[in-house]
């Protein structure tokens, strides 16, 4: 059951993002930085997600928790590295915006009381 319960939810996230990425790359209107960066956004998610999640599918199919040093290795590095893409991509999205100006205000403000 619990198998069932991460593979639905493993695929429903992997369709979800190829969708976001096919919709993206389809329509010229949405060619724009902000979708661009969604649609990569997205492709970091199905990285990010696919870094754990299937060995962790597999572990429970055969019940078994062994991982290797270097299996280990590879998997924190490539979650760090996806999680820090992810970080980043977040924080260019929400700098770039096509109506933030209030948010930029607020943080102009912020950093002048600090200062």
């Amino acid at each position: 059951m619990i198998f069932g319960l991460f593979l639905s939810m493993y695929l429903i996230t992997v369709l979800g993002n190829l969708l976001i990425i096919l919709a993206v790359s389809s329509d010229s209107h949405l060619h724009i930085p902000m979708y661009f960066s969604l649609s990569n956004l997205s492709f970091v998610d199905i990285c990010f997600t696919s870094t754990t999640v299937p060995k962790m599918i597999v572990d429970i199919l055969t019940q078994s928790r062994v991982i290797s040093y270097v299996g280990c290795l590879t998997q924190m590095s490539l979650l760090i590295i996806f999680g820090c893409m992810d970080d980043m991509l977040l924080t260019v999205m929400a700098y770039d915006s096509l109506r933030n100006r209030d948010i930029k205000d607020a943080l102009r403000k912020l950093h002048r009381r600090k200062v």
